[in-house]
Parts: C-alpha cells; structure tokens; sequence
C-alpha cells in the first residue's frame, strides 16, 4: 500500500484551502496513528514540519475545523443510509440521535473558557462539550459538538449566555436529517438521552419535530395514570414517578431477557413495570420502572417514551443503545488524542476536537490499505503508522539513488535529529 493512495483519499474527504492543505493532512495522520501522547510535537515528529505551523494552523482556522466536520459527517451519513434498516431486529426505529456530554480534562482554570464542573464524581477542571451522534445501520456518526461556553467567556467575545438544554433545543430545532440524505418518516427517528436531559423543553421540541423519544427520567418527574388525568383537574394530583409506582404495587413485574452477545450467547435480566400514563407538561406517554433481576439493589431506572406502539422490551433495547455514545466517548479519549491539547486559546481547544472527531470518522470509514476485517481502533491506527512508514523508506532509498545521496542521506538525518 503506498502512501500516495491513503494522501488521495484523506484529501478527497477533506477538501481544505490549498495554503492550509499540507499542515491539515499531517495533523489529521498524526491523530490516526498511534501515540503515546496526540501532541504538537508528535505532529511534528511524523511530518517533518515545525511544531508552530501546527498551532498556527489550530489558532487561525477553528472555522475550517468545524465546516470539514459537517462536510464530513454529512457524507459519511449519505454513504452508509444509502438503504435504512432498523437499528435492531426487534426495533422499529431506524435512525438513533444520541445526546450526551463529556469533560475535556484540563490541568488548571487558567486557560479560556475554563470551568469548574460537577460531573458525577466530584468536580473537575476543563470544557464540556455535548456530543450528538446518530446510529444509521450500525454505524456512529458524530455531529459538530456543543461547546459549553462560560458567563465569563461569553462577556469577553460578545456572546449570548445560553445554559446547556438551551443550546440542544436550538440544535435539535435546525436539525435537518435530510441535509444528511437521510429519507425517513419522522416517527421512524428515536431521541435517547440520560435523566440529565429530562426537561421539558427538549422533549417539547423533540415532540414537535415528531421524533419519538425514550428518555430516562427524574425520581421527581411528575406523572398521573390515564383515569387520574381524566377525573382530576390539569394542576391537581400529580405524583413523582418513583413515589407511583412505589404505590402501583400492583403493577405485575415482567422479566425481560436482553441478549448482550449472540456469538457468546450472554443475556441480560430485567424486571419490569409499565402502564401508559401521561408526563406532566408533554402528554400520554409508556412509562416503564427497570432494574436488574438477579441484582435488586435499589437503583431503579425510570424511563418514559412517547412512541405509545412500543413495548417495555423494545423501550428497554432501545435505551441500550444509548452506550453507543459512551463507547466513542472512551474511543476518542484512548486513541485519538480528544484530551491531548496544552493550549490556552480556546479557538485551538476547538480545532482540535473537531479535526479528533475527523480523525474517527476516517477511521471508522476504513482508509486504502486498511481491511474491513480489522475492527479495533489501535489495528488500524497501527496499519497507518507502517503506510507512513513505507513512505519514509522510500524516500530514504530514492536520496540514495541520487549523486552524493550518501551525504545527502546523512544529512535529513541530522536534520530529524535536531527536530526530535
């Protein structure tokens, strides 16, 4: 495989400015092999270049980074929902939009846009980004994140403060899944998202875009059953969910069998409650209480779904889909360097998300000289590593094929030397 071919391709994927096209080609080969440590100087080790083209190019063009992104996830969704199928067997949704958030770890509040977070375990420094992603025929698909900017960031660039439900209702609201070549009925699209996004607002406007939802829910959410809502007026007698169904005893249990590998033959059990009741402020909704079955320890899950066709099980199928964002979420942090930046401008923070998640894209697409039978992420950035390889090499017997090419090979030597 030479290295020509893996160039072609890259720069076929992303079309960057023919100034820039060179230092965004390195950058992106340096996030797709695999390092110790994602760096600029790692950048610049691979390439040859100086490590200040690198965080020039980071600095100067996080817009490019952020438009590639787009462009490219946008493609990538053309090429592989070409032909929808469901997202499982069971399942009749066929495109899944996964919200979360992560904490791009920093090492000290003193860098821009700098924030202090509570993130479930104790607080910690460093930027939150919310990733959407969507699921189409096996295949994830991250979107352009959200940045989280602070109040005091926002003061300094003449920005609107906007919390973090603000800024995915917007999102969700400009939304186009056709801009992704994406022709599907609207109820054939599923919204997953954890008790952090329980608001009202989101899944109001997850409501009028005419998606369905599955969504875990608050201990105190409010809910009412179908003869409660008929014979009680609208701001009387609502109940928190946990609380209702500590007094719907009667509520038979259900176990549920969720197979977790078919090659392996691994299940999952779960026991069950449900009933079709109405959420407070959104309507009639399948409301299901879930917990493990061989592990009763009290850690309840709530769920609610406003798809009233579905089934406790399909609810439970399709919540577990949700994970898909943690596995890219851990994906990004081993492999592709997500927390590898030591900048203070913010701008660079942002390019260099966005060229990671370019980087993942790539990957996931398979590069020339990469089989398909080559699964895990570290395989594949170590075929990269040897396509370069293969270039450096031959360069090195093309020098010696010239006149004085031992000199002049004696000569790029020193030169790598005194750049590593």
């Amino acid at each position: 495989m030479q290295f020509s071919h893996l160039k072609n391709w890259i720069l076929k994927n992303i079309v960057t400015p023919q100034r820039i096209q060179l230092v965004s080609l390195w950058y992106l080969l340096s996030l797709m092999v695999e390092e110790r440590k994602h760096s600029l100087t790692a950048a610049a080790t691979l390439s040859g270049m100086n490590k200040s083209q690198f965080s020039r190019f980071l600095k100067s063009h996080h817009n490019i980074a952020i438009q590639k992104l787009d462009n490219l996830s946008k493609s990538q969704a053309k090429q592989f929902g070409k032909v929808l199928k469901c997202l499982q067997d069971s399942l009749h949704w066929k495109i899944a939009i996964i919200v979360d958030s992560t904490i791009q770890h920093r090492s000290t509040r003193h860098t821009e846009n700098g924030k202090k977070f509570n993130h479930g375990q104790g607080f910690v420094i460093g930027h939150q980004w919310t990733n959407i992603i969507l699921i189409i025929n096996g295949m994830i698909i991250p979107l352009p994140p959200i940045p989280y900017y602070s109040k005091k960031y926002c003061n300094t660039n003449g920005l609107t403060y906007n919390t973090e439900h603000e800024l995915i209702i917007e999102y969700f609201e400009s939304l186009n899944l056709k801009d992704y070549g994406l022709n599907c009925k609207p109820q054939e699209v599923i919204v997953l998202g954890d008790s952090g996004y329980d608001d009202q607002n989101i899944e109001k406007a997850i409501v009028k875009k005419e998606w369905n939802f599955i969504i875990a829910l608050k201990k105190t959410r409010s809910v009412k059953s179908k003869e409660q809502f008929k014979k009680t007026r609208k701001n009387e007698n609502w109940t928190q969910i946990a609380e209702f169904f500590r007094t719907h005893r009667w509520l038979k249990w259900q176990t549920i069998h969720i197979s977790v590998n078919r090659h392996k033959k691994k299940r999952m059990d779960f026991r069950t409650r449900h009933f079709k009741g109405h959420l407070r402020y959104i309507g009639e909704v399948l409301l299901v209480c879930s917990e493990f079955k061989k592990r009763p320890d009290g850690r309840r899950k709530y769920l609610a779904c406003n798809d009233l066709k579905a089934t406790a099980r399909q609810i439970l199928i399709g919540y577990r889909i949700r994970w898909s964002i943690e596995t890219f979420h851990k994906k990004v942090k081993m492999f592709l360097g997500f927390e590898d930046v030591a900048t203070w401008n913010f701008n660079s923070v942002q390019s260099h998300v966005h060229w990671v998640y370019c980087a993942y894209l790539l990957l996931e697409a398979g590069p020339p000289g990469v089989t398909s039978k080559t699964k895990s992420m570290v395989e594949k950035q170590q075929k990269i590593r040897k396509i370069i390889g293969s270039k450096k090499i031959s360069n090195e017997i093309q020098i010696l094929t010239q006149i004085n090419g031992k000199e002049s090979l004696k000569n790029e030597l020193k030169r790598a030397l005194q750049v590593a």
